[in-house]
């Protein structure tokens, strides 16, 4: 009767096991889905916003967009030598700027909303173009600050977004309790870039930029362990992991996004 036992105890020690590694390994994949999704994202979002920019400008005055001037033509110049092209004056100056910096917004909110009614590839598709539209929004970046600080505040960016959704990650503290405070700080941080919009201050904007840096910060660790959570108890099946990966790399890569523009503003070298 010991035996029995022991081999019955022996069993249920190895069937608890096995769960807990397969859940790991699930995890593990689940986790890395997510993060290849993000980083694919930023590649595309890079490649475009560069993309964008070479075929903005032109050494050449004469293949630059014009613009009349007491009645005469003369070139859109962006620096020293420096001229907009056709194309940069609709990306950057036309009211078709409008239409690209709100078309990621619109596929935010239908991917947020709408992704339990999309088959898995039709949101990876929405996703990619969600990130090249954002990349042609900040292709803009290069014609205010210099491509060194870019690249610069970049790297810092990444090896912060790591830090953050690596403690997230592995942090035995609970954060779900800041979820409700950073959200109501990432609400006070748009309302205020809306005043500023009108108000155009310098001083309320740096207030902007590090407070809004301090959310995304929190956002990001806080975003990482909700992630992780979800997929521990969500009982998720193969469709719905993958549209949740897609969901969780929306997150994580806006959370990226605003932590880079906002550091770009506080520590981006502008152009002269």
């Amino acid at each position: 009767m010991s035996d029995f036992d022991r081999n019955v105890a022996t069993a249920q020690i190895g069937q608890t096991m096995g769960r807990a590694v397969a859940v790991d390994e699930g995890l593990r994949a689940y986790m890395l889905g997510i993060y290849n999704y993000m980083v694919l994202g930023l590649a595309i979002t890079g490649l475009a916003a560069l993309g964008i920019y070479m075929l903005s400008v032109t050494g050449d005055a004469a293949a630059a967009m014009k613009v009349v001037r007491n009645g005469a033509q003369i070139p859109v110049s962006v620096g020293k030598a420096m001229y907009m092209t056709p194309i940069g004056y609709y990306v950057f100056v036309s009211p078709l700027k409008w239409v690209i910096m709100l078309s990621p917004l619109a596929l935010v909110f239908l991917l947020s909303f709408g992704i339990e009614r999309l088959r898995p590839a039709v949101g990876q598709m929405l996703f990619w173009l969600f990130a090249a539209l954002m990349g042609l929004s900040l292709g803009a970046i290069f014609l205010v600050f210099t491509h060194t600080s870019i690249v610069r505040v970049f790297f810092i960016t990444a090896a912060s977004f790591g830090a953050l959704s690596l403690y997230g990650y592995t942090t035995q503290r609970d954060l779900s309790g800041l979820g409700s405070f950073l959200l109501m700080g990432l609400f006070g941080v748009i309302l205020a870039s809306l005043v500023n919009l009108f108000m155009a201050s310098s001083a309320l904007q740096f207030v902007i930029s590090v407070v809004g840096v301090l959310v995304f910060a929190g956002l990001t660790a806080w975003d990482t362990q909700r992630l992780k959570t979800e997929y521990l108890y969500g009982a998720m099946d193969g469709e719905t992991t993958e549209r949740s990966a897609i969901l969780g790399a929306l997150s994580l890569y806006l959370n990226f996004i605003n932590l880079f523009t906002l550091l770009l503003q506080l520590l981006g070298q502008r152009e002269e």
